[in-house]
């Protein structure tokens, strides 16, 4: 019993930790949360941007979150953990390709390499580049922050704060629901697997007791002054730095799509050593 309430409570702390990174204190946190976005958002479209077979062209894009992870000394482990939960959907989206797509499209030593796995390589890394930089991009903000800087560049306001409060509302069913699930075990001495009927019965209790705790928190923001604008405390202003690290990393994302950067390392290596 013991083991299943530890369990339920790192649910919690793993869901709530990826904002509690955003409290830290680094130059990359101090950045104005719309520079950040900004980046991120040209960052995914040059990503996205390379054709179904490319791969090598892709790799030199690493160089970006690894970066945002190293100055902002997030952990590695973590963000690794949450990139790998949803490989599985991704890798099966692509694993058809090698079966449908059977053209050769190189060899090497004597081995006959098909469109479908390079395409399916690309997939892979492509998820891995895009979804590894928004979630070190949450870490780095917070969503709050986040919500805010897409509200500031355009974003419709009724999009950004209905996404802010499906967010926050996850935390809210979780924590209910982690209440419920302790009190259960609390209850029960003797592990014994639950009904049909019990789950049925805990799945509308959670339903409500979500509904009720939603209406106290709509009204205690009503009463706070919530005017449907998403507000955020400290610096809102831009300054020379934030310019700087939009700036450059732009240009870098430019350099790396336009120019095969892989290729010129590569033939340097081999012209050094042989």
């Amino acid at each position: 019993m013991e083991g299943d309430i530890s369990k339920i409570d790192n649910i919690l702390f793993n869901l709530g930790y990826l904002d509690l990174l955003a409290y830290r204190d680094s130059e990359i946190h101090r950045v104005n949360p719309v520079a950040k976005f900004i980046t991120t958002v040209v960052y995914l479209f040059f990503v996205i941007s390379f054709n179904r077979y490319e791969i090598k062209m892709l790799l030199p894009f690493s160089i970006y979150p690894l970066f945002l992870i190293l100055r902002a000394d997030l952990p590695f482990g973590y963000i690794l953990k949450k990139v790998l939960y949803v490989s599985p959907f991704v890798i099966m989206v692509g694993i058809f390709n090698p079966i449908f797509d059977r053209h050769i499209f190189f060899s090497f030593n004597g081995i006959n390499i098909t469109s479908g796995w390079v395409s399916f390589l690309s997939i892979i890394i492509k998820y891995f580049l895009t979804v590894t930089t928004v979630i070190v991009l949450i870490g780095v903000t917070g969503f709050y922050n986040l919500c805010y800087a897409m509200n500031k560049v355009g974003v419709p306001k009724v999009f950004s704060v209905q996404l802010l409060f499906l967010y926050r509302y996850i935390f809210l069913i979780t924590e209910e629901a982690a209440r419920m699930t302790r009190a259960r075990e609390l209850r029960t001495p003797i592990s014994k697997p639950v009904s049909l009927k019990v789950y049925g019965s805990l799945a509308g209790h959670l339903l409500l007791r979500s509904i009720n705790r939603a209406e106290r928190i709509h009204r205690s923001m009503i009463l706070r002054g919530f005017d449907g604008n998403i507000k955020i405390a400290g610096r809102t202003s831009y300054r020379l730095n934030d310019f700087i690290f939009m700036s450059l990393w732009i240009l870098v994302f430019i350099f790396f799509r336009f120019f095969d950067i892989s290729d010129f390392i590569g033939k340097l290596v081999l012209k050094v050593f042989l």
